[in-house]
């Protein structure tokens, strides 16, 4: 294995590149070999109003200080753990040795607190809020005195090592393993410690951190845990490679590689994902029962799946294999084709099998939680969609776009982030979904596994952190530049400044379709492309009042301060229907308006005519083929959102018995109900109550 390792990591050149390029954004692609579009600075892009900037304003004034009173729970309220609070930072004073006492929680919390404070670096970027600073000074100072020495840093077996006097901020190795606590008795003493997934995060929110301050603080901390894992990596990689759970460390690798120039974290991140080859007795649940560059289809656990998509995503912007491309299209295409769900849920099942009817030798099959399943495989009310998949998806996404600049990839995104993702989190930025259901209904039999009701804490709460972080970078995937082109991929009201541009967009999207670009300043500047979403039919395009088509936008043009680029975009309701091998769908519709897909609650059906007393159900609703909405705009939770409502046939009045499994078909009574159709988003934010994103199609 060694010999193999070494081979892989010598496969870069040794010598350290410095780079001086201003600070990036997210992903720092301006010096990737396969990269065809790079980001905008961090902060450039700031929301000015409309729908992002409601949101954004939300998020940062209430999301982020919500959250870290969550996180700061402390030891002495150890009875609210589950129900209002965690104990994440009083995990960190712990292992700081700022306190005294145990560790308390799930292992994986340290990485889920580096995703709240990447949260409250974007959101730095653009207020420069004193106060938020100071907050991450806090954390960080308590990081950097829990980081051992050799840059590993795990909170559970950092406190027992303190609570049994072993020092190791003073040099002490663990790798080798010293008898510390029930199954935390090393460094990676099991895979279910999450110990790469945390340390992955800790680069990226280190990156992020030094490019929203300037400060190094959180980066160095970042860049002694990536010196932590090259060094395991280059003695230990057999060991390693059982402990790739959702490797958030291939995407925290590429970009320390990219922050900083030195080969290194490129040969790191080869080969952290070269070792997986090398797993014996693998499985589909970490993606790991094939080689990578034998896979062709996205399998297994999706969160786990996304994550690795993303971050060989990165490895083929530096590297430009071509066969980690042709995987990464199939697997993309896969996705997208077979099965990702309308609002952009990805890991349709709570428990499927792999390889899943597909072989006969019965042992072989393996239990897979919160898995892709078959093709088409779709359940509704039973769905999973855990939230950090619907985010893995965007990463996956946006790394593909950059290196690939096709408009596919923009339509997912822009899908995740007002469906899949804008949804994990309440209308007032303070409570969290854990998975996305399709339907909630009464009679649903069965109690899941997780909640169909947002909380402010989960015991599992890697989503809302994640969910957080995402949505306050939004403005980072606005825009794009390639050379001397600026794209344009994401709408919202905001404006865009660097040193050689500055443009602000004005629009009510998604709620109107109508966006003007208005140039202040173009020094470097030729041509712009404006994103055509793919759902739209049809567009307006014109030039300082003038009708154009895109290419003429596309020409290069000496641009000059005042211009206007107006795109209109047509937003009508629309029916869409599934494959009919999407069982669960089938002969049923969803609506969307734009980019947003909308659902039913309950509470928005009522009777109409004579049987105005008597309320329909969810059950009982269809929508004809030829309906037609009337738009209009309500305020829930203090959002205001466009809202469709129709007269639509009750079809279905009488009830089921809950052991009444067939009965012969009754008739219909012709009736009518009215009901009020939301952005799916805005759901479960008044009261518990019936939800349907698919409704019956009326014959």
């Amino acid at each position: 294995m060694k010999k193999l390792l070494i081979l892989c990591l010598a496969c870069c050149s040794m010598t350290a590149t410095v780079r001086t390029a201003t600070a990036q954004g997210l992903t720092d692609m301006s010096h990737s070999k396969q990269a065809l579009m790079q980001n905008l600075p961090l902060g450039a892009t700031q929301w000015t109003g409309g729908f992002w900037g409601e949101r954004f304003n939300v998020l940062s004034t209430t999301g982020i200080w919500s959250m870290w009173e969550t996180w700061n729970t402390p030891y002495e309220t150890i009875d609210a753990l589950g129900q209002h609070g965690s104990h994440g930072f009083a995990n960190f004073q712990a292992a700081a040795g700022t306190v005294k006492g145990k560790h308390h929680g799930p292992p994986f919390h340290d990485g889920d607190m580096y995703k709240w404070l990447e949260a409250c670096a974007a959101v730095y970027a653009v207020t420069k809020d004193p106060k938020l600073d100071a907050l991450m000074d806090r954390f960080i100072e308590q990081v950097a005195l829990a980081q051992r020495a050799d840059g590993y840093i795990h909170t559970p077996v950092v406190i027992s090592e303190r609570n049994q006097g072993i020092d190791s901020h003073a040099g002490t190795d663990n790798a080798a393993g010293i008898e510390i606590g029930k199954d935390q008795k090393h460094a990676f003493a099991s895979r279910l410690n999450f110990e790469t997934y945390n340390l992955g995060h800790l680069m990226t929110a280190g990156i992020v951190h030094k490019r929203a301050t300037g400060k190094t603080t959180l980066f160095d901390c970042g860049r002694k845990a990536a010196d932590f894992l090259y060094n395991f990596l280059t003695n230990d990689a057999a060991e390693l490679s059982r402990n790739a759970i959702c490797p958030s460390h291939y995407m925290g690798a590429a970009e320390m590689y990219r922050e900083t120039g030195d080969q290194k974290y490129l040969r790191l991140t080869e080969g952290l994902i070269a070792i997986r080859d090398s797993v014996t007795n693998g499985e589909d649940h970490n993606q790991d029962r094939l080689k990578f560059r034998d896979q062709y289809e996205a399998m297994g656990h999706a969160v786990r799946a996304n994550y690795l998509y993303a971050g060989v995503a990165d490895l083929y912007a530096e590297t430009g294999e071509e066969q980690l491309k042709r995987n990464l299209e199939a697997i993309w295409d896969d996705i997208v084709n077979h099965k990702i769900y309308i609002m952009g849920g990805c890991g349709a099942l709570y428990d499927g099998v792999s390889p899943d009817g597909t072989t006969y030798n019965q042992p072989y099959i393996q239990q897979i939680h919160q898995a892709y399943g078959r093709q088409f495989q779709l359940p509704q009310e039973a769905a999973h969609n855990e939230i950090c998949a619907q985010i893995g998806m965007l990463l996956f996404s946006w790394r593909m776009y950059q290196t690939d600049m096709h408009p596919k990839y923009v339509d997912i995104i822009e899908n995740e982030l007002y469906n899949g993702i804008l949804s994990g989190i309440s209308l007032d930025g303070r409570d969290f979904f854990y998975t996305e259901a399709l339907r909630r209904t009464n009679e649903f039999p069965y109690t899941m596994r997780w909640p169909k009701h947002r909380q402010r804490y989960i015991t599992c709460f890697c989503c809302p952190p994640n969910t957080l972080r995402t949505l306050c970078q939004a403005q980072e995937y606005a825009y794009s530049v390639k050379g001397d082109t600026l794209w344009v991929n994401l709408y919202g009201q905001n404006t865009l400044k660097t040193k050689d541009v500055e443009i602000e967009q004005q629009t009510g999207y998604p709620w109107d379709g109508h966006i003007t670009l208005t140039v202040k300043r173009a020094k470097r500047l030729a041509s712009i492309r404006m994103h055509i979403p793919g759902w739209s039919d049809g567009m307006t395009l014109r030039l300082n009042g003038k009708d154009i088509l895109a290419e003429d936008l596309r020409q290069p043009r000496k641009w000059k301060k005042g211009d206007q680029v107006e795109l209109i975009l047509p937003m009508k309701p629309r029916l869409i229907e599934a494959n009919p091998l999407v069982e669960e769908a089938k002969n049923q519709v969803a609506v969307m308006r734009g980019p947003i897909v909308y659902c039913l609650e309950g509470e928005d059906i009522s009777a109409t005519g004579a049987s105005a007393t008597d309320k329909p159900r969810i059950n009982d609703i269809a929508i004809p083929a030829d309906v037609k909405f009337t738009e209009t705009t309500v305020t829930i939770a203090g959002h205001q959102m466009v809202a469709l409502e129709a007269d639509v046939p009750v079809v279905n009045r009488d009830f089921w018995g809950k052991d009444d499994l067939y009965r012969e078909l009754r008739p219909v009574r012709q009736q009518t109900a009215h009901i009020r159709l939301i952005p799916y988003y805005a759901w479960d934010n008044r009261g518990i109550q019936d939800m349907s994103l698919w409704l019956p199609l009326a014959r």
